[in-house]
């Protein structure tokens, strides 16, 4: 059976420290990415990392004829993980139709070519931002999705709603779908991480360049939210964990396990965690105290969510292992090897 797994966005934040399990896992790595959030550079630190270099092609996955061209040529894939998406929540209000345009025909291009091409399994990159803020905590699989609260969150409800569709119109396709919570923390190595191009949409970024003396103050949007100390609460999850379980779910496809042809699960801790807390645990992991201060609350932020991972525990047979001191301190590492810090 062909081991070769075809990752798009594998230049990206979490490709990127998928693919590196992947290769120790085994599997023989294709890349595909266009570089618009990324760096071609990220191929070297994966080879550094794992001993071998994924094969890598530049193109975007929105052009159909590129797709096709790419998939006419590697008829030996045996499984696809799409990361390769626009994602960024702000960005996405003001500019919806890149948006759909560049999260929904990619995908689409790519499930045509599956079955052009009989590859028969894929892997989706989802998000818990499908369920809104939901009525009730934890989250489970079963929780009913919400309208999402940016084009971006909806790119991933429809996306889901066609890989369902695509499943049971054509039976030979197998997806799972995974909703990611909130990823965070780089790879023990310090060579790969998330490397936000400008200033940083994500908390823990924010707060590793505030550290290094990149950004003056770190903005807490508000602390008035219905919480134990007003601000609002995340399940973070690093981002090596949730990497493995890629692997997990490819494996599963590959070797027929999946129950039905649509699967669905949660990646999490089952913790929630305030954005005070995630400070306070920087400070204690890394020995550095943050310049911070509390703003009004953000635009589309919701209150609270976490996930309940018991399926996914259960079901695909995978945990979320790394402690949050851990994943901040690896976060922390991986900005100093950036900047030059001792």
């Amino acid at each position: 059976m062909s081991k070769k797994i075809l990752v798009t966005g594998g230049t990206g934040y979490i490709g990127s420290h998928t693919v590196v399990e992947l290769h120790d896992a085994g599997f023989e790595v294709v890349v595909v990415d266009d570089l618009s959030n990324s760096s071609v550079d990220v191929l070297d630190k994966i080879e550094e990392i794992s001993g071998k270099k994924p094969a890598f092609e530049q193109f975007n996955l929105a052009d159909a004829a590129k797709t096709d061209d790419f998939f006419k040529r590697n008829q030996d894939i045996a499984a696809i993980i799409h990361f390769a998406a626009s994602k960024a929540v702000g960005e996405s209000v003001q500019q919806p139709l890149h948006y759909y345009r560049n999260n929904l025909v990619s995908l689409m291009n790519i499930l045509d070519c599956q079955r052009k091409y009989n590859i028969a399994n894929l892997v989706f990159s989802s998000s818990c931002t499908v369920y809104g803020q939901p009525d009730q905590l934890p989250v489970t699989e079963n929780t009913p999705r919400k309208d999402a609260e940016s084009p971006y969150g909806n790119t991933k409800r429809v996306n889901e709603d066609i890989l369902h569709d695509s499943v049971n119109a054509y039976p030979e396709l197998k997806t799972i779908a995974l909703r990611y919570f909130n990823p965070i923390g780089a790879h023990p190595s310090a060579l790969i991480g998330e490397l936000p191009l400008g200033v940083p949409q994500n908390l823990v970024p924010f707060i590793t360049q505030t550290a290094a003396g990149v950004r003056e103050q770190l903005s807490v949007f508000g602390d008035d939210y219905d919480t134990p100390d007003g601000s609002a609460i995340r399940d973070y999850i690093n981002v090596v964990d949730l990497a493995k379980a890629h692997v997990v779910a490819i494996t599963r496809l590959l070797e027929n396990k999946n129950k039905t042809g649509y699967e669905v699960f949660n990646l999490g801790t089952g913790n929630g965690y305030s954005v005070l807390q995630i400070v306070n645990g920087f400070e204690k992991a890394t020995g550095v105290k943050l310049n911070y201060k509390i703003v009004p609350r953000r635009a589309g932020d919701i209150e609270k969510i976490w996930a309940d991972t018991t399926y996914a525990n259960e079901e695909l047979g995978w945990k979320a292992e790394k402690g949050l001191e851990e994943t901040l301190l690896s976060a922390w590492n991986w900005e100093k090897r950036l900047r030059n810090i001792q």
